[in-house]
């Protein structure tokens, strides 16, 4: 069998309001998620043996990150055993074993969904190749149960997230824009950035049905805020170097750090204007990519290409 390949595309969180907690101790958040062109990249290879085992092996810029890991406790490995234990012993002992290569150009822990990417992606991988036929609502509960952001990265499209990031709903209708994503090389615990931020809550945001234009979204995200930000950013102060020379840089129109950070992005008026402002953003350990986003079609446009400076 010919190898399958899926894209896991970075999750941005154009803004992040933390409306409430459960009695868990879950945290209820309402955000805007978008994705962009960059991205891991998976490729599937059936192997000889049955059982539905999956192999892991990783690559690429951000592998070293990855290494020191227990493989069979990645997301990947995790997904795969989430989906044997839903058809159970029975089907699992038909199924193929399956060989992973995760090409990993996202960097590790950095507020951009890459492990939660990465295991949707092997969700829709492992359907495929184990023509599993799972209802939409039981595959985005199994989708859930490996993270609160896997639910959003199986469409990788726009969406609202709201409750621990499972309720989805339709983002407004996006103007075309580019975005530059930049890591300051350093990781940012989520436990930690949540234990430091102020213990306030944030309401819902209104936002409108579409965008026309990029100056009205920018407009109306400009009135939201990421609630992580600030204990982030006192965590890990290079944050705010980041975002201080992300609005500096020519033609940004909004920056702000997705999801927990320690990346932050910057929207422009083209992916055109974004790439030619990536000479003045680098900096040396910086992780830079400059591009479009993926629309709703489900297709991305590419970036020139992740750079470390």
């Amino acid at each position: 069998m010919s190898s399958l390949h899926e894209m896991a595309h970075a999750k941005i969180n154009l803004y992040l309001h933390v409306t409430g907690r459960r009695d868990d101790g879950y945290h209820l958040l309402d955000s805007l998620a978008v994705f962009a062109g960059a991205a891991d990249e998976l490729r599937l290879h059936q192997g000889s043996g049955r059982g539905g085992q999956v192999g892991l092996r990783i690559e690429g810029t951000f592998a070293p990150g990855l290494q020191a890991d227990d493989c069979a406790d990645n997301l990947i490995v995790r997904a795969g055993a989430l989906l044997r234990a839903h058809v159970g012993p029975d089907v699992a002992a038909r199924l193929p074993d399956v060989d992973i290569v995760l090409r990993k150009e996202l960097p590790v822990a950095s507020g951009i969904g890459g492990g939660s990417a990465d295991a949707a992606a092997a969700l829709r991988l492992l359907c495929k190749v184990w023509a599993l036929d799972i209802a939409r609502a039981p595959f985005m509960e199994l989708a859930t149960r490996l993270g609160a952001d896997v639910p959003v990265c199986l469409d990788q499209r726009a969406a609202r997230m709201e409750g621990i990031g499972e309720e989805l709903t339709p983002a407004p209708a996006l103007p075309p824009c580019g975005m530059m994503l930049v890591n300051c090389g350093q990781s940012v615990s989520t436990p930690q950035v949540f234990r430091t931020r102020a213990p306030v809550f944030t309401p819902r945001a209104i936002l409108p049905p579409q965008w026309p234009t990029l100056a009205e979204m920018v407009r109306d995200l400009a009135a939201q805020r990421n609630d992580l930000q600030d204990a982030a950013c006192a965590l890990c102060p290079e944050i705010t170097t980041v975002l201080d020379v992300l609005r500096a840089a020519p033609g940004c129109r909004l920056a702000r750090m997705s999801g927990s950070g320690a990346t932050c992005f910057a929207l422009f008026d083209s992916p055109a204007v974004a790439q030619a402002a990536q000479g003045a953003v680098r900096r040396e350990g910086w992780w830079v990519w400059a591009g479009d986003l993926c629309r709703s079609s489900g297709r991305a446009v590419q970036g020139i290409g992740a750079v470390l400076a």
